[in-house]
């Protein structure tokens, strides 16, 4: 087994892992058995659990920046439909990277690897929300934001026969439904 081969191993062991137990309810030695190496081989490959959090979700952040930097200078009905197309698709794509970090959310945004995961989500809610910020166009924001990765990785698990592009669209029609017309 080559060196990228194992650590890609140890990336899939641990999003399942993770997905089933919770970060907290994964130890590096259930990463370990699950892969069939050592501890000490793990460790080689990466130096801790939060690192191999870190690379197990470094994709997806790098999504999520680039998102980030799309919304600037857009105007207000631009940056929300980018926002919501742009979420959708990231949650889509990579589903267990959210549930990992959804299942621990608190605790885990306190991590250095994925406080910037909180601030970027907060401007794309920003975005959603309109420059209105009254408490209903917040509250609506923020049940898209959270709604979105949890219907995500859910209609994974319950073996619904959508394909990404029907669900991709129901979630982009329904976020944008549930969003205050901008004014």
């Amino acid at each position: 087994m080559g060196r990228s081969s194992t650590r890609d191993e140890i990336l899939g062991a641990a999003a399942r892992q993770f997905a089933a137990a919770g970060y907290k309810g994964t130890s590096l030695h259930d990463i370990a058995v699950e892969v069939g190496c050592s501890k000490a081989a793990l460790l080689y490959h990466f130096d801790s659990k939060e690192a191999i959090l870190t690379s197990l979700c470094a994709p997806a952040i790098a999504e999520l920046e680039g998102l980030h930097a799309r919304l600037d200078g857009l105007d207000d009905a631009t940056a929300r439909t980018t926002a919501i197309e742009g979420f959708v698709g990231l949650c889509l794509r990579y589903r267990k990277e959210i549930q990992v970090i959804y299942g621990d959310l608190p605790g885990l945004l306190q991590r250095p690897a994925l406080q910037r995961v909180h601030l970027m989500t907060q401007k794309i809610c920003e975005v959603l929300a309109g420059t209105s910020g009254s408490p209903t166009s917040v509250i609506a924001a923020k049940l898209v934001l959270a709604g979105i990765p949890a219907i995500a990785f859910a209609i994974d698990l319950e073996m619904h026969d959508y394909s990404d592009e029907e669900l991709r669209a129901a979630l982009i029609e329904a976020a944008t439904r549930a969003l205050a017309p901008l004014t």
